[in-house]
């Protein structure tokens, strides 16, 4: 319900900012903020000027770029150490969600829906979302509610910098960093930066912090690219895993 009334009232604001049709203006909320609004593909897609559509671009996704020196006992944590089990070697076999920064660099759209005082992200992957407040709330007291070591896509939060917004997170759970068996611990912090370099072009930045592995922080740019012809997809795991056979021995062991 939550969600519903976040939509409908971003909805509501999001038809005061549009721009005439071919401007080259970059659209604007009515507080004079830049509107994301839109689907868009992001950093699992690979760019080609002259094509509609963008191409599946294998390896966006990984953070193995630019990585700074591991912590002590970082690179073990870092890469994974597959045991067999795939409730240990990669739970997406059982439909669990990719949570982030995975999730964010998927060859997956993505929509966003931006309200005054919130951004809603909806991900075609997984069918999860996020919900970023940008009324200048703090990040919650409670980061591990379930006593995992925190939530699959974490507590962000956002604010403007000029036309940047930025997005903080923390309270992750140790997961995947990416689809290529990296790790990153509970000590991860996210910080997004979203700038609209045009009226259908995103230049997201994520500078990754995880102590507990690496003894600094590090950052990467993608382009993002608004797609007027798409929209979200279902994306139902759970309703399509080819991988039981390979679960059902060791659920079976229980």
């Amino acid at each position: 319900m939550t969600l519903l009334i976040l939509l409908v009232a971003a909805t509501s604001v999001m038809g005061q900012a549009r721009q005439a049709p071919g401007s080259n203006r970059i659209p604007r909320m009515p507080d004079g903020k830049p509107d994301m609004t839109g689907v868009w593909a992001g950093p699992g897609f690979k760019f080609t000027e002259g094509k509609k559509n963008p191409e599946i671009n294998i390896g966006a996704g990984g953070i193995a770029r630019n990585l700074p020196p591991f912590a002590p006992g970082g690179e073990k944590l870092f890469n994974l150490e597959k045991n067999g089990d795939p409730r240990h070697d990669d739970p997406q076999l059982l439909c669990y969600p990719h949570g982030m920064p995975r999730t964010s660099l998927a060859s997956h759209a993505q929509e966003f829906v931006q309200g005054r005082d919130h951004l809603a992200v909806l991900y075609e992957e997984d069918h999860i979302w996020r919900s970023i407040p940008t009324d200048g709330r703090p990040h919650s007291k409670e980061l591990d509610p379930f006593g995992t070591g925190g939530t699959f896509m974490g507590d962000p939060r956002g604010h403007w910098e000029g036309d940047t917004l930025v997005v903080d997170t923390v309270g992750l759970r140790p997961w995947w960093f990416d689809a290529r068996d990296h790790m990153h611990s509970d000590a991860l912090h996210l910080i997004e930066r979203f700038t609209m370099t045009g009226p259908d072009r995103v230049s997201y930045e994520l500078t990754i912090d995880d102590p507990k592995i690496f003894t600094k922080s590090f950052t990467n740019t993608w382009e993002m690219r608004k797609m007027p012809d798409w929209q979200i997809e279902e994306y139902v795991c759970e309703d399509n895993n080819q991988d039981l056979d390979l679960i059902k021995p060791f659920l079976d062991k229980q």
